[in-house]
C-alpha cells in the first residue's frame, strides 16, 4: 500500500475543517487588525494634496532693450532646470523657515490617540531666537496643562529627557543644554480647559532640510517653462502658506538678482554726470566772466560771412573731439580694474567697433547668469572669464588706436582751422578766444545730456524689472485627501485579518516537526490506523472501568473491537505494543486496552511488561516490582505462578510486571525460554498485551517479533515527529513487524459515534 501525496491534491474539506476548529483565530486576527487600523486613523490624519504652478519667462519685451546689450539683464532667457535648483535651495528654504517660523510644529491633541497639526493659531508656544540659528537636532517639547491652569512640561532631545517640569505656571523658562527655552501660551490658549500639545523645536537649517524632503519640485512637461510644487500635509492652510513664500521669496530673489548690474551702471552713470555737471557749470562760468571781461554781446553775425567756411571747420572740428572724449571715456572706463566685468554703456560711433561692444556685453550678461548658478571654480565660468578678459583687450587696444587716430584727425583739422583763421586776420582776438570757449561748453553740455538720457533709460528699467517667475496658480488644495479613507482602511484590515490565520496555520505545517492531528498520519503513513486515543484529564493510569461511558472509554472500546477485527483467527492471541520513543503514552494505552478486553464476558487477559530497561506497568499499576519476568527469566526453578499477579478491580485481568532491571537484558529476550512462557501462557489466556520497549531506542521489540501475533505502533501528537513517521513507514514496508497497525495519542476529544464525550487537557505518557 502506498503512502498517500500529500501534495498531489488539496483536500479542501479537511483545510475548511481546520479553519473551523480555529474559528477563534479568525475572531482574534481580525479584531486585532481592525483596532490596528482604528488606531492607524486616528494617529495618521489624512494627509491633503497642496500644488501650485509658476511659469518662468524666456524673454524680455521691455521696449528700452536697446541700450548696450543690457535688456538681456533684465528678463534674459532662463534655463527651466537651473531654476529648480534656485526655487528648492536650501537658502531659500531656509528663509522661508524663518519667516513662516516653520521650524516649529505644533501639534495639538483632541481626543484618545488623535492629534492634529495647528496652524496658523496654536495655544501654546515655544520660543527661544537665538537657539534656531546654531541647534542641529530637533528638540520636542511636550506640555499638558491643566484645568487649573498648572503645566507639566518636558523636553526630549535624541529620544533622551534634558528637562522636565512639573506643576509650573506659563510663560515658563525650560533650561537645556542647547539653551534656555520660553514655554508660554498664545491668545488663541482657552482659558480653563486641558490642553495637551506637543512642539517639535528644531534648527532654521533642520527645517530648510526638512522643507527640501517634504516639497517635490518638479517641471510637468519637458516641452514647457512650468515648474510645479507639491506639498502633501495634513493641514492645507500649513502647505498653502509655506508653498506661497516660497514662491514669493524665488521672486523676490530674482529681481534683487536682475537688478544687481543695473544698479551698478546706475553708480557709474551718477558719478559721470556729477563730474560733467561741475565741468559745464565752469565752463559757462568762464564764458560769463569772458564777455564780462571783453564786453562782448554778439560778434558772431559781424563775421557771418568771415566765418562760414570757419563754421564748417568747427563743425568737423566739434564731432571729431566728442568723438575722442567718447573714447577716451572708454578707454578709461576699459583701463579701470573695478569695471572688469561690468557691461560698457558708451556709444562709440564706429559701426564694427561699437559690434564688438555689443558682443563683449553680452558676454558679460552670460557671465553674470552663469555665476547666479555657478560656484566660483565652475570651468565653464573660468572660460568665459578667459574669453571676456581676451575681448575686452582687444576692444581696448582698438579704442586706444582709435582715439590715437581721433587725436591725428583732431590736429589735422585744427591744423586746417588755423589755417582758416590766418584769413580772418581782421576778426579780434577775442572772438576767436569766445569761440574756443564755447565749443567746450557745448561739447560738455552734449555729453552731459547723453549721459542724463542714459540715466533715465536705466531708472526705467530698473522701475520695470520683473521676476522671472510669472504665478500661474497660487497654492490651492486638491478637494480629495490622498491615500485611503478610513473606511477602506477598514476593509483591507478586515481582509488582512481574515488571511493571517489561514497562512500561519500554512507556515506552522510547513516549518513544524510534529505531527499535530490524526490526518497527518494518515497522510504519511500506509499502515493501517486501528484508531486513537483522546486527551484525559482525570489524572488516573487506569482509566478503563465497567459501565462507563467517558470518551477515553469509549475510545478504547473501538479500539478494543478493532484489534479483534485484526486477530483473524483464534490463535492469534499476543498484540506487542511499542512506539519509536519513550514518551508516547505505549504503557498507558497497553494497560487500559487490556483492561478494556478483559471486561469482554468470559475473556482472560494477560498484560506484560516486557520493557525491562524502563519498566513503567509496575509505576502505572502501584504495585512492587521486586519480583517479575526478569526473575523468571533469568532463575530456572522459579514457578510461573509466583510473578503473575491479578489486577485489582478487574476479576479477569492478571499482569507480569517487568520485574528488577537485569545486566543483560538483550540475551534475556532472546532466550528460548520465552518462547516456552508465551506457549503455556497461550494455552491460559485469550488475550495477552505486552508492553514492549521503544523500537527507536533499542532492538528489543524486533526480537520480540518472533512470539507477537500482532503489533500495536503507538504515535502521539505533538510529541512524534514526521522523520518518527518515515521511520514507522520504513518498518512497515519492510515487513519487519508482523500485522502491524498504529494507533493515534493525544488527539483532542471531538463529537463522534452518537457519544457526547467531556472535555479534556492532557494525556498520559
Amino acid at each position: 500500500m502506498a503512502i498517500k501525496n500529500s501534495s498531489d491534491y488539496i483536500d479542501v474539506r479537511a483545510l475548511l475543517r481546520t479553519y473551523i476548529l480555529k474559528w477563534y483565530y479568525f475572531v482574534i486576527s481580525v479584531v486585532v487588525c481592525c483596532l490596528l487600523g482604528i488606531v492607524y486613523c486616528r494617529i495618521n490624519p489624512d494627509e491633503l494634496a497642496v500644488r501650485a504652478n509658476v511659469l518662468i519667462q524666456q524673454e524680455n519685451t521691455n521696449p528700452m532693450a536697446s541700450f548696450g546689450g543690457l535688456d538681456r539683464l533684465f528678463g534674459s532667457n532662463g534655463y527651466v532646470d537651473d531654476e529648480i535648483f534656485v526655487i528648492s535651495s536650501h537658502s531659500l528654504y531656509r528663509d522661508v523657515a524663518e519667516e513662516l517660523q516653520t521650524n516649529k510644529t505644533h501639534y495639538v491633541r483632541d481626543g484618545f490617540l488623535k492629534s492634529h497639526l495647528a496652524y496658523p493659531e496654536f495655544p501654546i508656544d515655544v520660543t527661544a531666537p537665538a537657539v534656531a540659528d546654531t541647534l542641529r537636532t530637533v528638540v520636542v517639547f511636550k506640555v499638558k496643562v491643566k484645568k487649573n491652569g498648572m503645566a507639566d512640561i518636558t523636553a526630549k532631545a535624541k529620544r533622551h529627557t534634558v528637562a522636565k517640569l512639573k506643576n509650573v505656571t506659563l510663560p515658563a523658562v525650560v533650561k537645556t543644554i542647547y539653551g534656555d527655552f520660553t514655554v508660554e501660551t498664545t491668545l488663541s490658549f482657552p482659558k480653563g480647559e486641558e490642553v495637551s500639545s506637543k512642539i517639535l523645536f528644531a534648527g532654521y537649517d533642520r527645517a530648510a532640510e526638512d522643507l527640501s524632503r517634504d516639497i517635490e519640485v518638479d517641471i510637468p512637461s519637458r516641452k514647457s517653462n512650468v515648474i510645479s510644487l507639491a506639498f502633501d500635509v495634513p493641514n492645507s492652510d500649513y502647505g498653502r502658506a509655506i508653498l506661497n513664500a516660497v514662491m514669493s521669496k524665488y521672486n523676490d530673489r530674482g529681481i534683487v538678482e536682475k537688478n544687481q548690474q543695473a544698479e551698478k551702471t546706475a553708480i557709474f552713470l551718477k558719478d559721470r554726470i556729477e563730474l560733467l555737471a561741475h565741468d559745464l557749470n565752469i565752463a559757462e562760468s568762464d564764458i560769463q566772466k569772458y564777455k564780462e571781461n571783453n564786453k562782448i554781446i554778439d560778434v558772431v553775425a559781424e563775421a557771418t560771412y568771415q566765418t562760414e567756411k570757419k563754421g564748417r571747420l568747427e563743425a568737423e572740428l566739434l564731432e571729431a573731439e566728442t568723438d575722442m572724449e567718447i573714447l577716451k571715456m572708454t578707454r578709461d572706463f576699459l583701463e579701470n580694474s573695478a569695471n572688469a566685468y561690468d557691461m560698457i554703456p558708451l556709444t562709440i560711433n564706429n559701426q564694427e567697433m561699437q559690434e564688438g561692444i555689443k558682443e563683449y556685453n553680452e558676454l558679460v550678461l552670460r557671465r553674470e547668469n552663469l555665476k547666479r548658478n555657478a560656484k566660483e571654480h565652475n570651468y565653464a565660468l573660468k572660460q568665459l572669464n578667459k574669453q571676456i578678459d581676451l575681448m575686452r583687450t582687444n576692444i581696448l587696444s582698438s579704442v586706444s588706436k582709435a582715439y590715437d587716430g581721433a587725436r591725428i584727425q583732431l590736429a589735422e583739422l585744427r591744423k586746417e582751422k588755423s589755417g582758416a583763421d590766418s584769413k580772418l586776420s581782421n576778426i579780434p582776438t577775442q572772438e576767436r578766444e569766445f569761440l574756443n570757449m564755447k565749443r567746450q561748453q557745448e561739447v560738455k553740455q552734449q555729453l552731459y545730456l547723453f549721459l542724463l538720457q542714459r540715466q533715465e533709460e536705466n531708472a526705467m528699467l530698473l522701475a520695470n524689472s520683473v521676476p522671472k517667475g510669472v504665478i500661474i496658480d497660487e497654492a490651492f488644495t486638491l478637494t480629495e485627501p490622498l491615500g485611503l479613507s478610513a473606511k477602506w482602511i477598514l476593509v483591507i484590515c478586515f481582509f488582512i485579518g481574515l488571511c493571517i490565520p489561514p497562512v500561519g496555520i500554512y507556515l506552522y505545517r510547513l516549518l513544524r516537526d510534529k505531527i499535530d492531528s490524526r490526518d497527518d498520519v494518515e497522510k504519511n503513513l500506509s499502515v493501517p490506523i486501528l484508531g486513537e486515543m483522546c486527551q484525559d484529564g482525570s489524572g488516573r493510569s487506569l482509566v478503563v472501568a465497567d459501565k462507563d461511558s467517558s470518551s477515553s472509554n469509549e475510545l478504547f472500546r473501538l479500539l478494543r473491537s478493532n484489534l479483534q477485527f485484526m486477530l483473524n483467527h483464534k490463535e492469534d492471541k499476543v498484540v506487542l505494543l511499542t512506539s519509536t520513543q519513550s514518551g508516547e503514552g505505549k504503557t498507558f494505552i497497553a494497560i487500559n486496552l487490556a483492561a478494556s478486553l478483559s471486561l469482554l464476558q468470559g475473556k482472560r487477559v494477560l498484560l506484560v511488561g516486557m520493557d525491562i530497561r524502563k519498566p513503567q506497568v509496575a509505576n502505572y499499576l502501584e504495585i512492587p516490582d521486586s519480583v517479575g519476568l526478569t526473575s523468571y527469566l533469568a532463575e530456572s526453578d522459579m514457578n510461573l505462578d509466583s510473578i503473575i499477579r491479578p489486577v485489582p478491580g478487574f476479576n479477569n485481568l492478571d499482569v507480569i510486571v517487568a520485574g528488577p532491571i537485569p545486566p543483560n537484558p538483550a540475551e534475556l529476550l532472546t532466550s528460548t525460554k520465552v518462547e516456552e512462557l508465551f506457549a503455556v501462557l497461550r494455552n491460559r489466556y485469550d488475550y495477552i498485551i505486552v508492553d514492549s520497549a521503544p523500537v527507536g531506542m533499542v532492538s528489543d521489540t524486533f526480537t520480540l517479533n518472533r512470539i507477537a501475533d500482532a503489533v500495536i505502533y503507538v504515535t502521539r501528537i505533538n510529541h512524534s515527529s514526521l522523520s518518527d513517521l518515515k521511520f514507522i513507514e520504513s518498518i512497515y514496508e519492510d515487513k519487519r513487524l508482523k500485522n502491524m497497525s498504529v494507533v493515534v495519542n493525544g488527539t483532542k476529544v471531538k463529537r463522534g459515534y452518537g457519544y457526547g464525550y467531556g472535555n479534556a487537557v492532557s494525556s498520559h505518557k
